[in-house]
């Protein structure tokens, strides 16, 4: 086999010695001289003066070719897209709908879970609200004459900033009767409010608020977030507000529903939430026609009467328009519905398509996501909020030990609380680069409309329709009327197409190369050509060159001085001329050289092929 390769290569290079030439210059003269790129033929055919003008012109016209194609392979590369707008017709799923009360839980179920964290808050206000004068001693208020449960302030406190002097601002515990202290966490502050938590390890998080109403609130939450993480869920659904109570009428078209055609979920932001058409279990309903009077309409009760005073400051229903399938992110995407309103909800459908890699960065169905979904328990689709959640509430079991209360707990971790994990209420949720956006997406564009209801003169009829005593008495401030209806029979596809492609990118350096050197792909082809023999010479050159060191003999070192050109003269013109070497002396005389006779004639008969050639004729006839 090495016999068989070796032969191969000889011939490959001896069929290259028939071709355009030996050297680089034959090489080049060659190229120049049959390519059908114009330029290099007029530098060998003009004169001297053309000759340099048509090899500037030349040398010039290619650079900005080369340029040129830089130019347009940089922007292929950058992959840019292209946004498109089609407008189509077509049956239209009814999106689902969820529905939640504002407030999470009624408070009269939770209490007497929140009675010492109720009266611990109204003795801060009192002293937030009701500062004593200036060198006077700050004397309890009425509310603190009853024993107060101090456990939750001093893991979270609320401190007071004094910034008359902004050089030395004093900050004051609420509860603290002793005299103030400098913190030095409060020098560059311009709060007037600030909470922290303290740490295993003695370290504290402040967090500055610029009104004592949103310090308080923030506190508040934080400190009920803590206490009703440690209620077990069956318990925290039990004291939500149930579906019968809450919704009280139903019509989707011309057919009537209630509360049993919506699905519960627990949301940890608004408690017990309902969902129509969520798809899960039934089919999807369809509409055919726009308009209020073919889409659903409903009535709800949200007894805010019986609203965690300092816990929810919003009344209203949150409502979220989203795909079947996919969980609503209420707290991101839900938009809210007064009380005493008719809310009129008009939809326009948007789907977007975005392309894969290497245009953006998006995911078909989550995947390729290293992040694991943790809303697979609702059997719903991939979202970026899902895997934002998702990431954060891993960031949080791995440095916390503990589950967030908003977000679903991994197996096997327990609730983030303050008394068991006191350094829980530092993290904060941040988007994370691992998650995607999802490469389809629809999308619910809203046209919201309200007006009072019901009206002065038809309070009387509409609230007495319901037989609820708890209505009667709150008719205009805890129902709710809505409408949600296509506006238009259309959906819009806003999809996403490459700016540049690839037949782009060729037409693009073909018309570049054909404008500037009146070149086409053959001619491409042609100095690929050229490129190949300048290899195939140079590894010609390298192999007669091995050859050539390899066979040479190994001479003696001289040891005489060489001649001069005297007497290189002299023994060229006397044959019988003996050089005389002073630094022979003493050594052995030379043996006579035979004086040659007459050089034989120079005739071109006389000379014969070159050695290898003969010896690849003898290969090729033995074959």
């Amino acid at each position: 086999h090495k016999m068989k390769v070796k032969k191969y290569f000889v011939k490959a290079l001896h069929r290259l010695q028939k071709g355009p030439g030996y050297s680089y210059k034959e090489l080049l003269v060659w190229y120049c001289d049959n390519t059908n790129t114009h330029g290099p033929k007029r530098i060998i055919r003009e004169g001297p003066k053309k000759k340099a003008i048509w090899f500037f012109l030349t040398l010039l016209f290619a650079t900005l070719v080369v340029w040129q194609w830089g130019i347009l392979i940089k922007t292929y590369l950058a992959y840019g897209v292209t946004a498109s707008l089609s407008i189509g017709f077509k049956k239209m799923d009814f999106p689902a709908v969820t529905v939640c009360n504002a407030s999470p839980f009624k408070y009269s179920q939770v209490k007497h879970l929140l009675q010492d964290l109720d009266e611990l808050l109204d003795a801060a206000l009192d002293r937030i609200l009701q500062p004593p004068p200036a060198n006077t001693v700050r004397t309890p208020p009425a509310s603190s004459n009853k024993t107060l449960n101090m456990t939750l302030w001093n893991q979270i406190p609320l401190v007071m900033i004094d910034e008359s002097d902004p050089a030395h601002p004093v900050v004051t515990d609420i509860f603290n009767s002793s005299s103030p202290s400098i913190s030095e966490a409060g020098r560059n502050s311009s709060s007037s409010a600030r909470s922290n938590a303290t740490s295993e390890n003695d370290s504290c998080m402040y967090r500055n608020f610029t009104s004592a109403a949103q310090a308080v609130t923030e506190w508040y939450i934080l400190q009920s977030t803590s206490i009703l993480a440690r209620v077990p869920l069956p318990e925290r659904i039990r004291m939500g507000y149930r579906a019968e109570d809450m919704i009280l009428a139903c019509l989707y078209g011309a057919e009537p529903c209630n509360y049993r055609n919506f699905t519960q979920i627990y949301h940890p932001d608004h408690g017990n939430c309902y969902i129509f058409n969520w798809g899960m279990d039934k089919n999807t309903l369809i509409s055919s026609n726009p308009g209020a009077e073919f889409g659903l309409k409903l009535i709800l009760d949200i007894s805010q009467k019986d609203y965690i005073p300092y816990l929810t400051s919003t009344a209203g229903a949150r409502i979220m328009l989203h795909e079947q399938k996919s969980f609503p992110f209420l707290k991101d995407q839900g938009i809210y519905a007064m009380s005493g309103t008719e809310t009129s909800i008009g939809v326009l459908v948007d789907e977007l398509e975005r392309l894969g890699y290497p245009y953006s960065d998006c995911t078909a169905n989550g995947s390729d996501v290293p992040v694991k979904n943790l809303y697979e328990e609702y059997n719903t689709s991939y979202s970026m909020q899902a895997c934002l959640h998702s990431c954060f509430q891993a960031q949080m079991v791995k440095k916390c030990q503990c589950g967030h209360f908003l977000f679903p707990i991994p197996d096997g971790v327990r609730n983030c609380n303050t008394e068991d994990y006191p350094d829980w209420g530092k993290r904060r949720q941040r988007r994370d680069t691992l998650c995607l956006d999802p490469a389809v997406d629809t999308q619910y564009k809203m046209t919201i409309s309200m007006a009072d209801w019901p009206s002065e003169c038809g309070i009387s009829y509409v609230c007495t329709g319901w037989a609820h005593a708890n209505i009667l008495v709150s008719c205009r401030n805890g129902i709710i009327k809505l409408n949600i209806y296509f506006q238009e029979y259309n959906y819009r596809t806003i999809s996403e197409s490459a700016t540049n492609t690839i037949v782009w990118l060729l037409s693009s350096v073909g018309g570049q190369f054909g404008f500037w050197m009146g070149g086409s792909v053959l001619c491409l082809i042609e100095f690929g050509e050229i490129i190949i023999d300048f290899l195939w010479i140079s590894i010609l050159h390298l192999i007669c060159w091995c050859k050539v060191t390899k066979q040479k003999p190994v001479q003696a070192p001289h040891r005489a001085r060489p001649p001069t050109v005297s007497q290189q003269v002299e023994a060229h013109t006397n044959l019988g001329f003996q050089e005389d070497d002073p630094g022979n002396e003493g050594l052995p005389p030379k043996q006579a050289v035979p004086i040659p006779g007459t050089p034989p004639p120079k005739y071109d008969s006389l000379h014969g092929p070159p050695l290898h050639d003969l010896e690849l004729d003898s290969a090729e006839e033995s074959e």
